[in-house]
């Protein structure tokens, strides 16, 4: 089996000087490519595609990534800050274009067609969740799982393509990954009080709120102190390092129970950061 070197191959197309100097890009999907990666590589007639797979559908993500990226707004006309935004737009369809390259250079036509009917169902998702949003109509736990459903649609593309012994699997795996890592980008947000909006504190607040704090959460331009003040009253980072622990340890309980322990072993060493974050003094404290 090749040892995994997905990140060190999308280079070749992400590190463009122009990109690089002008714009930012979103971070490399790390753990659902190496599951993908670990699931493929165990596939009796897909194994030899395991890197190319999960090369596209990396590129394609980060595609999607770039272009959540872009302002919704143009307000900002300084130079700079333009020249970002549409190199952001440019580097997004550069980055999924490449998918359809890659694939029919390798004769892998059909997985154009799953790929590109999964795209439009993820943007399906991102359409209802930002409807919601705006509508107010979200709870805490719709929050998270909603935006794991948009994280995880384009790789649960590949559960008809699966393995009979992973199949069930795979969906399952995927899911407790993605929110391991949904909630952990979510602690790092909490510690901040400055990108409050739209988190997973955010919605539950709004929840638990008096309406007086609910009035200084939507406000425009808040006072951050007073914010800071609200998101300690509702231990919004303690409950997020739990929730984190309780998903860990249904994750570790799932992977026990793959007939595979060598694939059980490799996907427990995919999740290692998820227990390295858990063990540090803080995490500790507030679980």
């Amino acid at each position: 089996m090749n040892s995994y070197r997905i990140p060190e191959m999308a280079r070749k197309y992400m590190e463009y000087d122009m990109i690089q100097a002008h714009t930012d890009l979103p971070h490399f999907p790390e753990f659902r490519t190496r599951l993908l990666y670990a699931f493929l590589s165990r596939h009796s007639t897909l194994s030899g595609y395991s890197e190319l797979f999960s090369l596209v559908t990396s590129l394609v993500q980060i595609g999607m990534d770039t272009h959540d990226l872009v302002s919704i707004t143009n307000n900002d006309k300084e130079m700079k800050a333009a020249r970002s935004r549409q190199l952001k737009v440019l580097a997004g369809d550069y980055f999924s274009g490449r998918f359809y390259y890659l694939l029919s250079h390798a004769e892998q036509v059909n997985l154009v067609g799953v790929l590109s009917n999964a795209i439009c169902e993820v943007n399906r998702l991102k359409l209802n969740l930002y409807q919601l949003m705006k509508q107010l109509k979200m709870t805490a736990d719709d929050y998270i799982n909603q935006v794991v459903e948009v994280r995880t649609r384009l790789y649960m593309a590949f559960a008809g393509l699966m393995e009979d012994s992973l199949h069930s699997a795979w969906p399952e795996i995927l899911s407790l990954f993605t929110q391991c890592e949904v909630i952990l980008q979510e602690i790092s947000r909490s510690e901040t009080a400055q990108q409050y909006r739209d988190s997973w504190g955010y919605w539950h607040i709004l929840q638990q709120a008096t309406k007086e704090e609910c009035k200084h959460m939507q406000a425009d331009e808040p006072d951050f102190s007073k914010l800071r003040s609200i998101w300690l009253k509702y231990k919004i980072t303690p409950q997020l390092y739990q929730m984190l622990n309780v998903c860990m340890k249904q994750l570790q309980d799932k992977l026990q129970t793959l007939e595979s322990k060598e694939l059980g072993k490799e996907l427990l060493s995919i999740g290692e950061p998820f227990m390295r974050y858990l063990s540090t003094p803080k995490a500790l404290e507030e679980i």
